[in-house]
This record gives structure tokens, sequence and C-alpha cells, in this order.
């Protein structure tokens, strides 16, 4: 506190300095051109004093700007306010002034009370405009101020909001998926118990690693796909040979950012479509780092996109829904996100957001597999 205190009286020295160093040169030469010369020493003597006797009334000033406010709203009654203290500091400035730099010109100096309330008259429109340019000066700063602090309020809030959504979003999308995956036991338990069984193991590990990174956003690449391997084992226990799974990754976008669970929605949504649909029966999963983007990809050998076909993918489900939303929270225009037909007829999910590669790198390592 302190601290800021000296700060506030050395930067309004400062001020006043520089408008000495104005008032004297200007003072100086209008002199000169007028025909009454002044020595330097005694421009410099009185513009000193005079910004000097203002500086020391500033801190009183500036208290009464905050004590007295003028504002929108009670303008009227603090106006009076400052209208006395204006004439009454600038009666002392000027007071002072005259007794410690006596005018040069005889006809101004002080002999009695009279003479000494004609020079505090003369100068007074002066003083009242220093008056008030010091209480603008002090109300824009402070103004200023409160916007600036305004602009962080908000950004903090807007930052918790999308914090929240984005909570809200994964918390809807775990129990999706751990509801489809439960489904996909239950069919089993019946006709394969062994299966299920493994499939159970398989869910614990897949819960593992979702706890691991629970109230976690953004995750590395590779602990996405460590994920999506574990969801994928479980998803080719049901189709058993009908499932094929290929990665195509490129080493260097291990270690980028990525949303926690935004491959997910993507790869259910190409079983779903693609193998559930019967025709299908091959996923792949490719990312590749490009002109500072990176570009996540999931395709399918389905049917593909078509108004006949009623199990095409219309970006409108729970998951893709949901995977928008989270994109557009995250990184607004910066990304870019669209499901279209694959070149081999299938559907590809594809997924362009600017690559940061994480603080820490993993360790990670992954062999590319088919």
């Amino acid at each position: 506190m302190l601290r800021r205190w000296l700060t506030r009286q050395a930067v309004t020295f400062l001020l006043w300095s520089l408008f000495a160093v104005y008032m004297a040169l200007q003072e100086h030469y209008t002199a000169l051109i007028v025909g009454k010369p002044m020595t330097w020493s005694y421009t410099i003597r009185a513009e000193f004093i005079y910004a000097y006797l203002w500086a020391l009334l500033t801190p009183l000033i500036l208290w009464l700007a905050d004590r007295f406010p003028v504002d929108q709203h009670g303008w009227y009654r603090m106006a009076p306010v400052h209208v006395v203290s204006c004439l009454a500091l600038t009666s002392i400035q000027r007071s002072a002034l005259v007794l410690l730099h006596p005018p040069m010109s005889k006809e101004w100096r002080v002999h009695d009370f009279a003479s000494l309330v004609r020079i505090i008259i003369v100068s007074l429109d002066y003083g009242v405009m220093l008056y008030g340019i010091v209480l603008l000066v002090h109300y824009a700063l402070k103004y200023y101020a409160r916007y600036q602090e305004g602009r962080v309020k908000s950004s903090q809030l807007e930052t918790r909001l999308a914090q929240a959504q984005l909570q809200a979003l994964k918390m809807q999308l775990q129990p999706h998926f751990l509801f489809n995956t439960l489904h996909s036991i239950a069919t089993l338990v019946p006709e394969d118990p062994e299966a299920a069984e493994t499939m159970i193991a398989r869910l614990s590990e897949l819960l593992r690693l979702s706890l691991e990174n629970n109230g976690v956003q953004k995750v590395p690449l590779s602990k996405e796909l460590e994920f999506i391997e574990s969801y994928l084992g479980i998803e080719q226990i049901r189709f058993e040979d009908r499932m094929t799974v290929k990665f195509d990754i490129d080493p260097e976008t291990l270690d980028a950012e990525v949303p926690n669970l935004i491959l997910q929605p993507l790869v259910e949504n190409a079983i779903h479509h693609g193998i559930g649909g019967g025709s299908g029966g091959r996923i792949e999963i490719r990312s590749r780092y490009s002109e500072g983007k990176l570009i996540l990809q999931v395709l399918d050998d389905g049917p593909g996109l078509n108004d006949e076909n009623p199990s095409s993918p219309s970006g409108t489900g729970l998951g893709l829904a949901n995977t928008r939303a989270r994109l557009e929270t995250i990184y607004g225009k910066e990304h870019d996100f669209v499901v279209r037909s694959a070149s081999n007829g299938g559907v590809e999910a594809a997924i362009l957001i600017p690559f940061k590669p994480q603080t820490q790198p993993t360790s990670h390592d992954r062999n590319c597999k088919n």
C-alpha cells in the first residue's frame, strides 16, 4: 500500500514537472516576443514553484474527487462542493505563490489585502481550469480501471461458463458409451459367457483409463488413442471377425493436445452406421500434421451417406452433436468438423484443430498396426 502511494506521488510530481517545463518555455519566449524578456532562472523558478504548489494540492483534490464523486447520479449535489473547493484551493495556491515568488512587475506585487484579492481574482480562470483537468484525468483513469476490471471479470465468467459447458458435455458422453458397452455385454452373456467375461475385463480397463482423466478437458493424442484401443477391443469381441481396425497415426502428432474423449463418439458412430449396418467391417483412424493444424479422421467402409439408407449418419445424433458442441466451445472459429462420404464409399468424420503439443511430452510410444 505504501509503495503504491509513493508511486502515485512520484507520478504526480513528474507530471507537474513536465507542465512546469512547458510553461517555462512558453513564458520565456512569449516575454521575448512582447519585448519584456525574462531570465531563464526567473522563469524556471516561477513556473516550477507554481507547478509544485499545485502538485502539493493534488492529493487533496483527488481525495475530494473520491469523497464527493461527480457522476451521472448525484453530480448536481457534488458540483457545489467542488466549486467551493476549487475557489479555495486556487486562492491558497496563488497566495502561496505570491509569498514564495513575488511578481516581477511592481503593479502586480502585493501591498495590501485588496491587491492580493485582485491577483487571486485575475488568476481564478487558470486555477479553475487546472483543478478541472486534475478531476478529469482522475475520473478518466478511474473509469478506465473499472472498465479493465470489468473485462477481466467478464473473461473469467466466460471461461468458467465454457468449462462448465464442457464438463456437462463430457458427463453426458461418458454414460452414453458406458450404457452401450453394458448392453453389448448383456447380449453376449447368454450366447458366449467367455467372451462376455473378457469384455467385462476390458471394460474395467476402459473405466480405469476414463477415471485417470476424469475432470481433464484436454489430453495428449497418445492417451486418447490408448482409450480408443481399449474401447475397440470391447467392440471387436462383440463383432468378432466382422470388424477390422487400422491405425494410421503420424508419430509427430502423438503429443498434440486434443479434447478428452473426442474420438470415441466418432468411432462409435462408424461402428454403428458402418459395421452395424451389415455391409461394412473396416474402421480406420488417422492423424496428420499440416501447416500448424492437427487433422483427425475416422473412416468406415459402410453404406455411406445417402437418403435411402435409414442408418446413414445425419450428424445430429448425441455423439456427433456433442462433438460439434465441444469443438465449438473450445476452439470457436479455429476448428472444422465435417461428416462426409469417404472416397471408398463409406463415411469419413474429420476434425481439424490447432496443433498444440502438450507442455510435458508423454513417453507413451505407439506402434501403428493393422
